[in-house]
Order: structure tokens, then sequence, then C-alpha cells
């Protein structure tokens, strides 16, 4: 059975390719989005949104333990896991609703059910082959699994472990990466004894090794165990929990092992290698303008290689739109996407790091400014920093590396900076609000240019 033609077909409604169909629909551009799933993908259902919603409750958690401490008299009396996600499933339906509502006034046709892209720019779905002019791939991400380890009621994924219904004593998390350490972050703040075990030799790995070191002595201090370097090397189930050898021959138990070995392409049943598609580690080999090697098929999110990030997909749907459309849009440059780790303390970031500013540029210069300085930093009783990275002595703002609670709301200015190129000397002069901790970002930038005011040196 052959369905409707359209200027645009989208396979996948996740962050990228509803944030395409979105803006061809508002260049004039007739759109058709397939989705086996729920509008909104992983990141407002299996990730971003309800993930950030637990935070949100573990941060509640937190200031009900230490109320006193700011002369409010609470006392934290356990949590209501039923509640929990009744909360944060509120959330997601309502954004979800909004998304629905979007998709109608735009005028877009949704397929429901799996696509199968077939070549010549048609995909099926459930017997019907519907075409494009252009074809947009977006099929998103899974959670990766551990070959070895079989997944059960105590031993899961992050899809798993967002519907958890009850609060672990002992947790064990398996990665120390953005997943794990939120994950870890969230079931501290529920009153779990938490041990990370990363392969790695430091917790977010990706980030400047400074962020890696504060955050680890953050977590030690909040009573995280950290086991890094090491990998494990068998998990079972028990009666009651998960028992977990480690390689070297320690063992730990615990109630729950959390798998938090990242994300991986969804590409392998889609049709894509069958029909032309590159794939490289499962990810669809794109130029820089997002095509892949097929003429009018392009793919955006997070089956391209880089940043697994609903703000990156969100950019790179909207370029494809443009593109598609004829605008000449300037290509995302993979280097100023933001970073940011929703743990308590947060970690927050753009740019290069010191070490891949050295290798670029062949040197560079970074200093950092202590939260302990700034006004509103001391109000809030967190502690960090803000570490500023520019090129050689005299270069650009290169990168910019946070950590501290909410320095996350700090990003923004922080992209701006490197994306402009600014010298620390042209952001300087900017007046920050005080008390804020948007301040912290100037200080750092005053000392980086030689004329440190709230820091001794």
């Amino acid at each position: 059975m052959t369905g409707a033609h359209s200027d645009v077909l989208i396979l996948g409604g996740g962050s990228g390719g509803y944030a395409c169909a979105f803006r061809a629909a508002q260049l004039g551009l007739s759109v058709t989005l397939i989705e086996a799933d729920k509008i909104g993908g992983t990141c407002l259902h299996r990730g971003c949104i309800p993930t950030k919603a637990l935070l949100h409750s573990a941060g509640i958690a937190d200031a009900a333990r230490t109320g006193v401490e700011f002369g409010v008299r609470t006392t934290f009396d356990g949590i209501d896991i039923d509640a929990v996600h009744w909360y944060k499933n509120g959330t997601i339906d309502r954004l979800h609703k909004g998304l629905r509502g979007l998709v109608a006034h735009h005028k877009i046709t949704v397929v429901t059910g799996h696509g199968k892209y077939l070549g010549n720019r048609t995909i099926e779905v459930d017997g019907t082959r519907y075409t494009g002019t252009s074809v947009v791939l977006a099929t998103g991400s899974y959670a990766r699994t551990v070959p070895s380890i079989e997944l059960g009621e105590r031993i899961v994924t992050s899809d798993d472990a967002l519907n958890l219904g009850f609060v672990p004593k002992k947790a064990i998390v398996l990665g120390g990466g953005v997943i794990g350490v939120e994950f870890a972050s969230v079931w501290a703040s529920f009153g779990a004894d938490v041990t990370i075990v990363e392969a790695l030799p430091r917790l977010v790995a990706a980030e400047d090794p400074w962020c890696s070191k504060q955050l680890e002595r953050a977590f030690r201090k909040r009573g995280i165990s950290t086991r890094t370097g090491v990998t494990v090397a068998a998990a079972k189930e028990t009666a009651d929990g998960v028992l977990v050898e480690l390689d070297g021959g320690d063992t730990l138990e615990a109630d729950i092992l959390l798998v938090a070995v990242g994300r991986g392409p969804r590409t392998g049943d889609c049709g894509f290698a069958e029909h032309g598609i590159t794939l490289d580690r499962g990810f669809v080999v794109t130029d820089d303008r997002l095509r892949t090697p097929v003429d009018g098929v392009y793919a955006v999110g997070d089956i391209v290689a880089g940043l697994q990030l609903a703000h990156r997909g969100f950019q790179q749907g909207i370029f494809v739109a443009e593109e598609i459309a004829g605008l000449d849009p300037v290509p995302v440059a993979e280097h100023l996407v933001p970073r940011v780790t929703y743990s308590h303390p947060e970690v927050a970031s753009v740019g290069l790091t010191e070490d891949a500013a050295r290798e670029r540029h062949g040197d560079a210069t970074s200093v950092v400014y202590d939260l302990a300085g700034n006004g509103k930093s001391q109000i809030l009783r967190t502690s960090g920093g803000i570490k500023v990275v520019r090129a050689g002595d005299t270069g650009p703002v290169v990168g910019v590396h946070m950590v501290g609670d909410r320095v996350g709301e700090l990003i923004g200015e922080a992209q701006l900076t490197v994306a402009w190129e600014a010298l620390p000397t042209d952001v300087a002069p900017f007046v920050h609000a005080h008390p804020t901790q948007n301040e912290a970002l100037g200080e750092a930038m005053l000392a980086l240019s030689g004329k440190p005011l709230h820091t001794h040196g």
C-alpha cells in the first residue's frame, strides 16, 4: 500500500526529529513524522525530563535534611516513591500534551509504528510505504548493556531505574558517566548507600580532569563511594539483591545494580545499512551538513556520532530543515555544544578542556575561581569553582568548566564567550548582578585578565 508523499519525511519523533518537523512546517514544507512510540522520544519519556524530575525530588530531600542549618525546622521523614513517580509522570504528561498540540498546530502528519527505510526515499510502516522529497533519519538511541551481565529485576538499565518501585538501601552503579553520576546522586539523596564502579581512571571522564576531581571530592563528602579504574568481572541476582564481582576478586553486594554504560545508536533494525546508508560502529556517517552518502537523505541526533544530547539534536533538526528549504544555514559546531551533568553538585562545560586546548593551540592558560569567594554560592552553601581556559597566554577563551550547585544555569554566557572567541578582557568589563552565581564567571574572567577582585593573587 502506498501512503502520502511529503516534502520532508522524518523517521523518529524525538528531539532531533520533531525539531526538524516543526521548523520545516514553519518554512512551508509538508511534513510526515513517523514515530514508533511517543513524540518526544528518549529525552521526554526516558531521559532528560524524568531524570531531572527525580533530581529535583532529590534536591528537596536534601533541603529537608539541612533546613535547620538555615533556621528552618524541617525534618526528613523518608521518600514516598509512588508520589515521586506521580510528580515525575505528571511533568512528562504535561510536556507531551504540549508537544502534541504543537504537532497539530503545524499540521504535521504523524504515523505511529515502526518505520523501516527501503531506499529510494521510502519508509515502510506496517505495510504502507511513505515517500519524501527529502528523508531525515532520527531514530535515536537505546541504553547499552554489558553482554556478560544479564538484566533482571535487580540488574537494570536507566530505563528501568526511572520507574523503580522502591528506594534501594544499597545501590551499585556501573558507569561513572553522566547517567551513572546522576542516578548515584538521586539515590544518595533518597538515603541509599551508593557505590560507583567505573573502568576509566575518573568520573565524568569526558570532562576536564579538574571537574572530575571536584566532583569526586564532593561525592566523598556526601558518602558516595567511587571505585575508578576497576571493571566488573561478573554480576548476578541473589534472593534479595545483587552480587557483583570486580576484577581482582573484590565483591560488592547491594539491592540494585544499575548498568549505566552509555547509549548506543538505534540503527540496527531500521534498514539503513541494507539500503546504502553507511554506518560506523552503528552510527550513521554524514558530512558536516548532516547529509548521508545517499542523495536527499539526512541524519540527526543520537545516531550521528558525537555528544548524545537533546539540545544538540534540536539544533541539528532545525539545521536540516533549513538546509532542505535552501536557506544555507551554518552547521552546528560540535565544540560549542554545552554539556551539563545535573548531579549534586552540577558539572557544566563548553568548549575545550585544558589538555585539548594545549593540543590544538600549542599552549593554554587557565584560571580557577573558587565559589568560596562568591556571595550567592555561600548563601546556597555550595562549593566548587569555575575554570576558564584560553589559547596560549593572550588568545581567546576556548573552554569554560564549572562545578557547583546550579552552575548549569551559567552555561549560556559561557557558550557565548567561547563561540564569539572573546578575550577575557572583552568579558571582564561586563556588569554581573550582585549577588548571583553569575558573578563567579565574571570574577574568573577578571582573574584571567590579570586584575582579580575577590581572589588572592
